[in-house]
């Protein structure tokens, strides 16, 4: 198991989903300091509180939310700064904000690619550059992990600006990493497959008209009878954090049941 006893951690959309599962995990394997970021305070504060009381044998995790909307280059910086200021460095980043509005190549109005770029490629981008130069200037290592989406390889037609984003994302992950190895600092990324998370449930009731029972019918059409669950993915990014997974770098990992460039046979 992955020993986060000396990580210093700062989580972006990390008040419920996939995000609060990661810091769920880290809390789990050691870690005492962690910053979660999001834009709605009540959620938060709620998160932060309930994962400062989690940990168990010691007086508490020390868990801070910090309100901030990754859509803005100036917040996104901001946080990495505040999480330095309060516990002296961070050594561990994980970029899992994202906006999941939909758009087609025919519907997708400027506004809709702009906010989509801002949120899920712009922001993330300014907050690993922060946190680089954190590290950089303290003289330390340090590991991130950008959580993208299968959709990377194509994604469906009413994804197209998400989809957009989230490959600018990924050649950021792999631009990062090959100019920080010198410094030693490792960025990875993850593409997630269709994931049972809030998010999720909010987006199908809203977009496309599902009641209460979509889940079970989606995941009775899946090959392994689930979608994808936020405590596996959280394993995984933990790992990719810790020492455990030594040098590795650059490196883009399929997280899915489905297997992208395979077709029906």
């Amino acid at each position: 198991m992955p020993d986060h006893r000396e990580t210093v951690a700062v989580i972006t959309g990390g008040a419920q989903g996939l995000g609060l599962s990661i810091a769920e995990r880290l809390i789990a394997e050691g870690c005492t300091r962690l910053v979660i970021a999001g834009r709605n305070v009540a959620r938060g504060e709620a998160a932060a509180a309930k994962l400062g009381a989690a940990k168990l044998g010691v007086a508490g995790a020390d868990v801070v939310f910090h309100a901030a909307d990754m859509g803005s280059p100036e917040e996104a910086i901001g946080l990495l700064d505040h999480a330095a200021q309060r516990f002296g460095r961070v050594t561990a980043l994980v970029n899992a904000a994202a906006a999941t509005d939909r758009g087609s190549i025919l519907d997708t109005t400027p506004e809709a690619w702009d906010s989509l770029m801002a949120v899920n490629a712009r922001g993330p981008f300014f907050a690993l550059q922060r946190f680089a130069q954190l590290a950089v200037a303290n003289a330390h290592p340090a590991s991130a992990v950008n959580i993208l989406s299968m959709v990377v390889h194509c994604g469906q037609s009413f994804l197209a600006p998400y989809s957009a984003s989230k490959a600018a994302l990924a050649n950021v992950t792999r631009n990062a990493a090959q100019a920080l190895r010198a410094q030693r600092i490792r960025v990875n990324g993850v593409n997630c497959g269709w994931m049972d998370t809030p998010g999720e449930d909010e987006t199908q009731r809203r977009y496309h008209g599902a009641g209460d029972g979509w889940l079970a019918g989606a995941e009775a059409r899946q090959p392994f009878g689930t979608l994808v669950k936020t405590p596996h993915v959280a394993g995984l990014v933990s790992y990719l954090l810790s020492g455990d997974s030594g040098v590795m770098t650059g490196a883009l990992i399929d997280f899915d049941q489905n297997v992208a460039g395979a077709y029906p046979e």
